[in-house]
């Protein structure tokens, strides 16, 4: 590495660290670690039960896959964040959990955008909503989903490979070789352009599935007004979802990105940017917690199922009291 890029990463290493990410982001992150382990647990109970009889189930069971995985990085931050584990603990979240953390994030968009073209060509082109709604194709999909990711993202894992020193620590990109920081920089790009074409996508399959609703319904010369407004709720929550978790973050990374690398930004616009970059962070996070309300809105199996399986519980619990009642009638 040239002696300029060692100044560059070395001035990086400043620790930017408050009050704000060493102790309330840790707790914030607990309270969502524990709600996104629950939900996102009984989610795949229950749709690891279903068959997958059509890609939009296979997509669905990607998601939770990936928001598990997604959650079950979130100890390691939590106990970064809070000092445990020295510095030692901070190598391990740079070089392996941070790295899983955001392929699962990124797996988890991509397999929104597949599921919104999914429900794009079942509504819109029906003609050949066929080829799109393929089991096979859709494993396909999903297969070369994780592979890329994996592929784009792994070498973030491999190229932190500099000697771990207290120092150098203090910021992931420290961690880093001359090759890791470029790589850093390419990935990151190439991720938020994944990003933002996802999200323009799915903004351009709901709105023409709203639009073939209130078109389809108006023909007919129906009263669409419930279904237009259960349609329209439905979609608007999908995509306040995506926005309210992805969209802040993604307009502050390539900034953030670029005061890591770069000597051009002064230590109070690092010390915001980063600040910035773990409030939006925690966002992201809190994806994993907002998901299952999607699987609720978009997924019939799953309604059907959660709800019988606390219909189930409920006549079950009712049955047992009913019999102890009774039993305690005959003492």
């Amino acid at each position: 590495m040239d002696p300029k890029s060692s100044a560059n990463i070395s001035r990086n290493t400043t620790d930017f660290n408050s009050v704000f990410t060493k102790q309330v982001l840790p707790i914030l992150y607990c309270v969502v670690f524990i709600g996104g382990l629950v939900l996102n647990s009984l989610a795949a109970c229950i749709f690891f039960k279903i068959p997958n009889n059509c890609s939009f189930v296979v997509y669905l069971k990607n998601i939770v896959v990936a928001d598990l995985l997604m959650t079950l990085t979130f100890p390691f931050k939590i106990a970064n964040d809070f000092g445990w584990g020295g510095w030692y603990m901070r190598v391990v979240v740079c070089r392996y959990t941070a790295v899983l953390f955001y392929s699962s994030m990124y797996v988890g968009i991509v397999f929104l955008g597949l599921l919104s073209l999914e429900r794009y060509f079942k509504v819109v082109q029906t003609s050949r909503a066929a080829v799109m709604q393929s089991v096979g194709l859709s494993k396909g999909l999903s297969f070369l989903t994780w592979l890329l990711l994996l592929l784009s993202v792994l070498p973030n894992s491999i190229l932190s490979s500099k000697e771990a020193t207290k120092e150098t620590s203090k910021s992931c990109i420290g961690l880093k070789t001359s090759l890791g920081v470029r790589w850093h920089k390419f990935s990151n790009y190439c991720c938020v352009v994944v990003f933002w074409c996802i999200f323009l996508l799915m903004a351009f399959c709901y709105a023409s599935i709203a639009k073939k609703i209130y078109d389809s319904y108006r023909n007919f010369r129906r009263d669409s007004t419930e279904t237009k407004r259960t349609s329209n709720r439905n979609i608007f929550s999908i995509l306040l979802v995506f926005f309210i978790c992805f969209v802040p973050y993604h307009i502050c990374r390539i900034p953030y990105t670029l005061s890591q690398t770069s000597s051009a930004y002064s230590v109070q616009s690092k010390f915001s940017l980063f600040h910035l970059k773990e409030s939006t962070l925690l966002l992201s996070a809190l994806n994993v917690c907002l998901d299952p309300i999607i699987y609720f809105l978009m997924c019939r199996l799953f309604r059907e199922a959660l709800l019988k399986s606390f219909t189930t519980k409920d006549v079950e619990v009712r049955r047992k009291s009913i019999s102890a009642v009774y039993t305690a009638s005959l003492v």
